[in-house]
């Protein structure tokens, strides 16, 4: 049974065994349900930072890179940019919860996170700004105004 007596709570390990029968524990060929597992995959969780999650969209005049980032302090934000590449970093405190002897729900993410990305228009570096309001991180950059290919007449 996937139930330990007196708990009325699943751990996943539980779950995942209750609806596993013997065939699944004995298919090595992956499918294409079922996708081939990551040799690389790090059992520590802990130790991989979060990737935050952007929106990149661009105005007439401007590019506008926002990041969800609630209950991040703008102290705990690095954000910067070298030759086109932004990288946004930081780290997501959950406070204290250290004395929590018994968890029976833990979804959220905690800790570390990072972005890299390339800007995908050209932008003015010097001409940035940013600012972190009601849990959105906004940055946004002018963009370097491209010329309009010039007709030359051939003679």
């Amino acid at each position: 049974m996937a139930r330990k007596q007196n708990d009325d709570l699943l751990i996943e390990d539980e779950l995942a065994a209750a609806f596993l029968n013997d065939d699944d524990l004995t298919t090595t060929e992956p499918t294409a349900s079922t996708p081939a597992p990551d040799e690389n995959w790090d059992e520590n969780e802990e130790e991989l930072a979060g990737q935050l999650a952007v929106d990149v969209y661009e105005t007439d005049e401007k590019l506008v890179i926002k990041a969800r980032t609630a209950g991040v302090n703008k102290d705990d934000l690095d954000v910067s940019i070298s030759d086109g590449i932004l990288t946004i970093s930081g780290t997501l405190s959950s406070g204290d919860d250290a004395s929590a002897t018994n968890w029976h729900i833990q979804e959220c993410y905690w800790g570390e996170f990072s972005r890299t990305l390339a800007l995908p228009v050209s932008v003015k570096e010097d001409e940035v700004e940013a600012t972190l309001k009601d849990g959105v991180l906004t940055i946004t950059f002018t963009k370097v105004k491209t010329e309009q290919a010039k007709k030359i007449q051939v003679l």
